[in-house]
């Protein structure tokens, strides 16, 4: 039986995953992107085989060209397709304004336009960044109010996110621990399913907050390791001046 899948976000989490999981036997992947004038292209572009990002992506092309020439892949801007998708993955932007607040505007807005298309039993989950509470305080309310359905009754919520580095996609998607963090054990269940089929390393079932958390703390360390790495530079130039202008002097 095919199981049908959905990817909300055609950019550097949405393709390679959906790539991927197009690639597994018995899925069938549509992508969803906006055909705005900045990034609408990239559906012609995607159907067609081709990869739209610049730069060295090893194994993505080859992915890409094999799911479409198989039939097995292929993107829209209509949510309508929504109504036959077992999984919905949703990879949007959620940036940071000026003020280092996160602006949840596409996260929100793809949460009002899915809702009504999900059928019963559908897994909706989140790989995009959010701050802790952001799965059951923001998306929760808006799927539920917008569809007439349950949590964990009618539909499944699960937060799970990426971890991507530009070009390394494919590898940071296969070969990295995934952690899972679901609303109940069916959500958790559902997900282990999915993402079995395309990550190597451990899935590590957890809650949906402590998952949110998980993600901000990695963020933060890495954070943390270059500007502490940024000083240390700044440091040796300092140092590296003043020998050279003891040498100067000798």
């Amino acid at each position: 039986m095919t199981t049908n899948i959905v990817v909300i976000g055609m950019g550097y989490v949405g393709i390679p995953m959906a790539a991927l999981l197009a690639d597994v036997e018995d899925f069938y992947v549509t992508g969803i992107q906006r055909r705005s004038k900045r990034s609408g292209w990239k559906i012609d572009c995607l159907n067609s085989g081709k990869n739209p990002f610049e730069g060295n992506e090893p194994g993505l092309d080859q992915l890409l060209e094999r799911v479409v020439k198989n039939k097995k892949f292929q993107v829209t801007d209509n949510y309508d397709v929504i109504t036959k998708a077992d999984f919905v993955l949703i990879d949007v932007q959620t940036p940071v304004d000026d003020q280092k607040k996160p602006r949840y505007e596409s996260l929100k807005e793809v949460s009002k336009l899915l809702a009504p298309h999900m059928k019963k039993g559908a897994t909706v989950i989140i790989e995009s960044t959010l701050a802790p509470g952001t799965t059951d305080n923001i998306v929760l309310p808006l799927l539920e109010k917008h569809s007439g359905m349950k949590r964990g009754e009618d539909f499944y919520l699960v937060f799970s996110f990426e971890r991507v580095m530009p070009g390394k996609l494919i590898e940071y998607i296969t070969d990295f621990p995934r952690v899972i963090g679901g609303g109940c054990d069916k959500a958790n269940e559902n997900a282990k399913f999915l993402y079995g089929k395309v990550v190597k390393k451990e899935l590590q079932v957890t809650d949906t907050l402590t998952a949110e958390l998980t993600k901000c703390i990695e963020n933060t360390y890495r954070d943390v390791n270059i500007a502490f790495a940024n000083e240390m530079a700044l440091v040796v130039e300092d140092f590296n001046k003043i020998f050279e202008s003891y040498l100067c002097s000798v």
